[in-house]
Formats: C-alpha cells, structure tokens, sequence
C-alpha cells in the first residue's frame, strides 16, 4: 500500500511538472508577436528614432527569450532520474528543446536590434543640411 501511495505521489508530481513546462514554454509565441511590429510597419520605418525605439524593443523581447531560455536551464538541473523516474528523460528532451527555440529567438531578435541600430546611425549620417548650416564635424 505504501509504494503504491509513493507512485502515485510521483506520477501526479511529474503530470504537474509537465503542465507546468507547458504553461512556461507556451507564451514564447505570442510575446514576440505581442511585442514587436509586424514586418509591414517596420518597412514603413523611416526616421532614425523610430529606428532606435524598434531596436530597443528588439533588445528588450532578446533579453525576455533569453530569461527564460536561463530559466529553462535551471529546471533541466533539476530533473535527475531518481526523483523523476521514468519520466526524466522526456522532461530533459522538453526541456532542451524549450531552450534551444528561446536561444534562437534570442538570437534572432538581437540581429534585428543590430540591423535597425546600424540603420538609425545611417539616417544620422546621411542628415541633409539645409541652406545656411554649418555642418558639424567631430564630436562638438
């Protein structure tokens, strides 16, 4: 009776750690969507501010995926057989994929930041001067 009490208390323990891998790894999608401008608004970006304020958003969704993607990586320590059972295996599998998919989002992301960082410094250095400026050269 008593191992059997002990099984039960371990398969309902790792049926709530699935559901709650599920409920962490589920949002990734939708706060890249939430978050960050579709592709058709970003096309229509055309001053340098906009630019820094789409890189800083950019930045900010790289740093959530790759908090959660550490995040991840503290779970997978603690998954070891002896706690887990049988099912340790299939939550380190879980796991790791979680990882690898917030990583690359992260990744991702930041390559976008970089790309509207560099165009922000473009628009910068190709401002037009108007009749009777004095261009400003150096760091005045």
């Amino acid at each position: 009776m008593a191992t059997t009490l002990g099984t039960k208390v371990k398969d309902t323990f790792a049926i709530f750690s699935l559901l709650g891998l599920l409920v962490v790894g589920g949002p990734m999608g939708t706060v890249k969507a939430e978050s960050l401008p579709d592709q058709s608004a970003i096309q229509s970006v055309d001053s340098s501010n906009q630019h820094s304020v789409l890189a800083k958003r950019f930045e900010d969704a790289a740093r959530e995926m790759q908090a959660k993607a550490d995040e991840q990586k503290k779970l997978l320590e603690q998954y070891d057989g002896q706690l887990y059972g049988r099912e340790a295996q299939t939550l380190k599998s879980q796991t790791t994929a979680l990882i690898r998919k917030y990583e690359q989002a992260a990744r991702s992301n930041m390559k976008e930041a970089v790309a509207h960082r560099q165009m922000a410094q473009r628009q910068v250095g190709s401002t037009v001067i108007r009749d009777g400026e004095t261009p400003q050269i150096g760091n005045n």
